[in-house]
């Protein structure tokens, strides 16, 4: 009985075993996924069969594969490190954030009552910090603040009370 051989140059025998002894340790799902890709290639199968069981273009394929054959070892298809995108207004910290929000806005010469979003973006524009209304509410939320519509003030949410949801129940 003959072994099969992969069609794809580079691989052999250890890269098949080493494959797949990596596809039994595989924790993360995209790992997963990307070593059995690059494994049914080493196995012989075609890679526009592999690229449609794993719902990828084929390049994407090829990608995986020329990672893997660069270093020859599984964990060269893992998921690397992305730097994202850069945090907006790092001089806006939570805790100056609270104390805007505390604040009267009149203190700082507005005809207002209360901060709104697009006055404290205003607000902070004008002080050389150039953040959307969007960033700013983003920003808002994640430091646990809400708007509370009766007495339209913002208030920190207490961290064990979750989010209302559905109509009252009739028992």
């Amino acid at each position: 009985m003959e072994t099969l051989r992969s069609p794809h140059p580079g691989f052999g025998r250890a890269d098949r075993r080493r494959l797949v002894q990596a596809l039994g340790q595989a924790h993360d799902a995209k790992l997963y996924r990307r070593l059995r890709a690059v494994a049914e290639v080493a196995e012989g199968e075609p890679i526009a069969t592999v690229a449609r069981h794993a719902r990828v273009a084929r390049s994407t394929v090829h990608r995986w594969i020329t990672r893997y054959l660069a270093q020859r070892v599984p964990t060269a298809l893992a998921e690397g490190r992305r730097s994202g995108r850069p945090r907006a207004a790092t001089a806006l910290t939570d805790d100056k954030l609270r104390q805007l929000l505390t604040s009267d806005p009149g203190r700082f010469g507005y005809a207002a009552t209360t901060w709104t979003v697009p006055l404290l973006a205003a607000h902070l524009r004008a002080q050389g910090l150039a953040l959307s209304a969007r960033t700013l509410r983003r920003r808002i939320h994640a430091a646990r603040f809400r708007w509370k519509r009766p007495r339209y003030v913002y208030s920190t949410r207490a961290a064990h009370v979750g989010a209302k949801k559905g109509g009252l129940s009739a028992g």
